[in-house]
């Protein structure tokens, strides 16, 4: 049986976990060899607040917020910190999750790392222009790859075809 000092314990390391996932994944943003880089005080006159926390902070916005997750016009995908192409609206689909979500992204714009926050293990993936954070990759997209590009919809610009 656990007793309260046992899950004090527990909890504590799974936060310090997190914390030091953090930190190593805003390292990566921070320090990377980007080919777009700004200082923090460029990012933050360039992004709105919630473009800030998500791209730079590796936040999320909440779910079914975006107005990206339902379009389905022809076009692209952009970041909305660097404007690189990322996303075919080719390869979006309806998920379900409430963000937009895609099968696959466009070759060499995208970069992963480990996420190790919050007690689980997932990918992350970010701008491989300016190392912006996107969202999380999953293994239960639909064919042709199976992966699920989970993506927060305040990182993305649509341009129309």
């Amino acid at each position: 049986m656990i007793n309260r000092r046992t899950w004090l314990l527990g909890a504590g390391a799974l936060a310090g976990a997190s914390v030091v996932g953090l930190s190593q994944r805003l390292t990566l943003a921070a320090e990377g060899d980007f080919e777009f880089t700004l200082t923090e005080a460029e990012w933050r006159e360039r992004l709105s607040e919630m473009e800030f926390y998500v791209l730079r902070e590796h936040g999320t916005e909440r779910a079914f917020t975006s107005p990206l997750d339902k379009v389905y016009d022809p076009g692209m995908y952009h970041c909305a910190g660097c404007d690189q192409a990322l996303y075919s609206s080719d390869t979006k689909y309806d998920s379900r999750t409430g963000w937009p979500s895609f099968w696959e992204a466009e070759p060499g714009a995208i970069g992963t790392s480990v996420d190790n926050t919050f007690g689980m293990v997932r990918t992350e993936c970010h701008c491989s222009r300016c190392g912006g954070h996107q969202g999380h990759i999953f293994d239960d997209g639909p064919e042709p790859t199976g992966k699920r590009h989970c993506i927060n919809g305040v990182a993305l610009r649509f341009v129309a075809a």
